[in-house]
């Protein structure tokens, strides 16, 4: 057996309506599956799926609010007056700043931005960088992803005569804002047909609404901050991400090309991936290490020499957040493993001085990656008293809500189910973790704590065809609510396995059912060769995709887990140092058995000794717990119902079969009944012989082993056939009819021999079937260590 690292969920969509679009739609049956996963039900809704790029964008006037906020900024460019864009410092932010400059520039406003510091004045409205606004002539603020939560700044800046028109898009909280205007697509009462843009997304309505038409020279902006922001790439999302990448690979932006000569980035080749490990953290790293506003020049630049010094500049500055962020990390989960330890700890609170909390969202990420929990992660300022920090969340804790339920002890917090960011006051930190593990407690299961891999479908081999994985292509971008697609592929055969790579990291296989194969690739699995049969039945979770090599295609499986349901047998038989493969296995695993007190010195195994369960009865056998275990088989039972009594116990996940044996049987001569019956007329004719002197004689006379006499001579003895005395031997008198089976010398010399023929000398294939005869299970792999 070999359990998967994650739990998998696997969703089975109706099959009739499966059935039916793919017929509709004019597409693979798997392909339609995973549209429907996708919410897709008609072949008009596959159509607009597939072809992203051919999709209109909803009218921006729908939002509410928009109206009123267009025509206070067609007023403000009509008379002249001052607008700050009013911005926040990560990648979303950034690039909702430069979308809603460069539409307010090319409609003709006078037009300045502002994005706070991090460090020095934190997310959102603040009171003093408003009244600054208002003191430099600035008469209407436009924020760009925040502003919801600004209830009292936004108060204030009504009190000083400006107008401020919000966008944004994080959750609103029960009380609004007193602004201009409000553009928010989750806002109360809001018909608006997608709720779930991004702060960017919101930014690029009102550009639209503002200049007439769609502002397509602004989507290569859009496309960064939507798949940056982590939002749902599904609906308007999906078709601003797809069509904001094709801009992006064609722009002409100064500051984006040189990022690409920096980063060594094909354009041609950009795609949300690129966006997501080589632009968004480049433009985020400004932010979280300093001010942002060198990111926004970086977008809006026309200047070539600008432009490579940014782009060197944010290059620079993502390596130095890069090394901060391991620091941190690291220290971090010393203090959850030192103080919190998470089995005692359904939500990780950790809190450290001089932690910079431009980084503390992605140390909260690395927690819940490591330990699977809801993390806060939080820098703690002991001359303000006050601690600032983001929070990461797992599949089934909604951090918002959670958090909603503290507001009590939370001046400043906004974000959503699964991030969010807070300050508070350094006194009320235990609190929150006292709170926030209380609701986990009532909300979480034990299940939740093991990560969830959720299967968009489960399919057979002969479905995993190269025009499927070049089908699959038709679903990107993917993200958020459109990830790649992960198959499921049940009790398949492996073919071939092998470790590939520095060091054999990875795993290379090839899979087969019902005559079909696929090749699959198993990036950091290499070590999982060990602990799959060969010739097992397996199950993979994997995403389908084409493996180009040298001009050919073929279909590949690039695997993210495996699990084997039956227990495996490992056949270690002649193995002489059974140290590396006992190491090998958590020692929570493994099981080690022996039958023999003599094995512990033959095998060296005084390292293991206080976990050696010496076996020295049926009842000691059936007594021993071996659920889930490694059994390690270190010596040959003496029976095999020795071995029937320990295996008929439980369901263990895997047996190690070592059979270590001083001696073998096999090379014995085990006496037949015409051995016995012979040698009983021998000593009728002699009536006595003098064993100890002659017994070689004898043996060599008759082609015997001089033990083989012997033995036949102990089991006369026992079943008191003869006597003996001073090495002579002599029968009894009309001795009591017996079988030989009643010596218990006969018994255990058969029985031995029987365990070495049918554990000792076996085949593979026979040493497998004569153990699933013992157990429960009747399903059984095995591997040759």
């Amino acid at each position: 057996m070999l359990k998967a690292k994650t739990r998998w969920e696997v969703d089975c969509p109706d099959e009739q309506t499966v059935r039916r679009l793919a017929e509709e739609a004019d597409i693979a049956p798997l392909l339609a599956k995973l549209l429907v996963r996708r919410g897709v039900r008609t072949a008009a809704e596959a159509a607009a799926f597939l072809d992203p790029l051919g999709q209109p964008f909803h009218d921006p006037f729908l939002l509410d609010g928009m109206e009123r906020a267009v025509r206070r900024l067609e007023r403000a460019i009509n008379t002249g007056e001052l607008v700050l864009v009013y911005g926040d410092y990560d990648a979303d932010g950034v690039c909702s700043t430069s979308v809603m400059v460069s539409a307010l520039k090319e409609a003709g406003a006078s037009v300045e931005f502002y994005i706070p510091n991090r460090f020095t004045e934190g997310y959102g409205p603040n009171l003093a960088a408003f009244r600054a606004a208002k003191e430099r002539g600035v008469s209407v603020i436009v924020t760009v992803d925040n502003g919801i939560a600004a209830v009292d700044e936004i108060a204030a800046a009504n009190e000083w005569g400006l107008d401020v028109i919000v966008t944004d898009h994080h959750e609103p909280g029960p009380v609004l804002p007193e602004a201009y205007a409000i553009i928010h697509p989750k806002k109360p009462g809001s018909t608006y047909p997608f709720r779930d843009l991004a702060g960017v997304g919101v930014a690029f309505k009102v550009a639209h609404a503002l200049l007439g038409r769609v502002p397509r020279h602004l989507l290569d902006l859009v496309a960064i901050g939507t798949i940056a922001d982590l939002v749902p790439l599904v609906g308007e999302n999906r078709l601003l991400a797809a069509q904001g990448l094709e801009a992006l690979r064609e722009t002409n932006r100064v500051g984006l090309r040189a990022l690409w000569r920096q980063c060594r980035i094909d354009a041609m080749t950009v795609n949300e991936q690129t966006v997501g490990f080589a632009i968004a953290p480049r433009l985020n790293a400004a932010g979280r290490l300093g001010g942002a506003d060198p990111a926004v020049a970086l977008l809006m630049t026309d200047d070539e020499g600008e432009a490579a010094r940014l782009a060197q500049e944010m290059d620079e500055l993502n390596r130095e957040r890069q090394q901060l962020v391991a620091q941190m990390a690291e220290e971090a989960a010393e203090m959850v493993r030192r103080q919190f330890p998470p089995e005692e700890h359904r939500v990780l609170v950790v809190a450290g001085e001089g932690w910079n909390p431009g980084v503390v969202g992605i140390v909260a990420s690395k927690l819940v990656e490591q330990f699977y929990r809801p993390a806060v992660v939080l820098s703690m300022d002991r001359e303000k008293g006050i601690a600032k920090g983001s929070a990461r969340s797992i599949h089934g804790f909604d951090l918002f809500a959670s958090l909603s339920q503290c507001r009590d002890i939370l001046p400043h917090f906004g974000g959503h189910p699964m991030a969010a960011g807070m300050t508070l006051a350094l006194d009320d930190v235990e609190e929150l973790r006292e709170r926030l593990n209380a609701i986990a407690a009532r909300t979480l299961s034990d299940d939740d704590f093991t990560p969830p891999t959720f299967i968009d479908a489960a399919c057979s081999v002969d479905e995993l065809t190269l025009s499927a994985a070049r089908s699959f292509e038709r679903l990107a971008p993917f993200g958020v609510s459109n990830p790649r697609p992960l198959l499921l592929i049940e009790e398949v055969a492996v073919e071939t396995m092998r470790r590939v790579g520095a060091n054999g990291a990875h795993m290379k296989a090839v899979f087969s059912q019902n005559g079909a194969a696929i090749d699959a690739i198993g990036f950091g699995l290499g070590p999982l060769c060990e602990e799959i049969a060969p010739g097992a039945c397996v199950s993979a979770v994997g995403e389908l995709s084409v493996n180009e090599w040298n001009g050919l295609a073929k279909p590949q499986l690039s695997l993210c887990d495996v699990a084997v349901s039956s227990c495996q047998v490992f056949d270690a038989r002649g193995c002489r140092d059974v140290h590396p493969l006992i190491e090998r296995m958590t020692k929570e695993k493994r099981l080690l058995v022996l039958f023999r007190r003599e094995t512990e010195n033959q095998l060296d195994l005084a390292a293991f000794r206080d976990e050696l369960h010496y076996v020295a009865s049926d009842e000691e056998a059936g007594a021993l717990a071996i659920d889930g275990r490694y059994v390690v088989l270190l010596d040959l039972p003496p029976k095999l119902g020795r071995l029937a009594a320990l295996l008929g116990n439980g369901q263990p996940e895997r047996i190690y079969a070592v059979f270590a044996q001083p001696e073998a049987q096999f090379f014995r001569t085990f006496p037949t009944r015409d051995h016995f019956k012979w040698f009983y007329a021998f000593l009728h004719k002699y009536r006595s012989f003098p064993l100890a002197e002659r017994g070689g004689q004898l043996a060599r006379a008759r082609g015997w082993t001089e033990e083989t006499v012997h033995f036949m001579a102990k089991v006369f003895l026992e079943l008191e056939f003869i006597r003996e005395q001073d090495g002579v031997i002599s029968l009894v008198h009309a001795p009591e009819k017996r079988d030989l089976h009643e010596s218990p010398t006969y018994r255990r010399r058969r029985d031995e021999l029987e365990v070495e023929q049918q554990l000792l000398y076996s085949t593979y294939e026979q040493l497998k079937r004569c153990l699933a005869e013992m157990t429960r299970s009747q399903t059984y792999e095995e591997a040759n260590v």
